[in-house]
């Protein structure tokens, strides 16, 4: 298992991830934790938190017109996890092949969220959070260190780490600032 995940040099990723990466160390800070991965133990239950209360039905739509609904928000966040946490295996494992960019916008029309109950969405996030910890915690602070290609940028698994936490610390304030007013008024 590696050490202390350490916060990642910005030349460790894509520019446009920078957010994330500041979204995860302000959560941090937040909530006094020192590891990324205990910040991550924490997200299922605080996403599940501010969705109580919210029907399915409800949940069906976004927090404004032509945004995306609930129920697609948080099967985004697994979507992109999922990417992520399959990038993090490739480079942290030694694989040197580029990997390609993927298209959150194709993602959410095909993911169906919107016929599914949030009861099995939010097992889902939990799921594909429960493997990514594993795959983390599998690593050593070599497979840590390590960098490849994705999207014609390099990350270093470091990188991956945090962006799994970032994206979905994003989406937490997402969720509790505009869908839970929008949803439960």
């Amino acid at each position: 298992m590696p050490s202390t995940i350490t916060r990642p040099d910005p030349s460790e990723h894509a520019p446009y991830y920078s957010t994330y990466i500041s979204d995860a160390a302000a959560t941090l800070q937040r909530t006094g934790k020192s590891d990324i991965r205990d910040l991550m133990e924490g997200q299922c239950d605080e996403i599940e938190a501010l969705v109580r209360g919210i029907s399915d039905e409800a949940a069906n739509n976004g927090y404004a017109s032509g945004k995306w609904s609930l129920k697609e928000s948080i099967v985004h966040i697994c979507d992109a996890e999922r990417v992520f946490a399959y990038r993090a295996l490739r480079i942290g494992r030694g694989d040197e092949t580029p990997l390609a960019s993927f298209e959150q916008n194709d993602y959410v029309p095909t993911s169906r969220a919107n016929t599914r109950g949030m009861a099995d969405i939010l097992a889902e996030f939990r799921a594909v959070r429960a493997a990514s910890l594993a795959l983390i915690n599998s690593f050593d602070d070599d497979a840590i260190a390590r960098v490849g290609t994705a999207s014609d940028r390099l990350f270093s698994t470091r990188a991956l780490c945090w962006l799994i936490a970032g994206h979905a610390a994003h989406h937490v304030g997402l969720t509790r600032d505009r869908y839970v007013p929008a949803l439960k008024a």
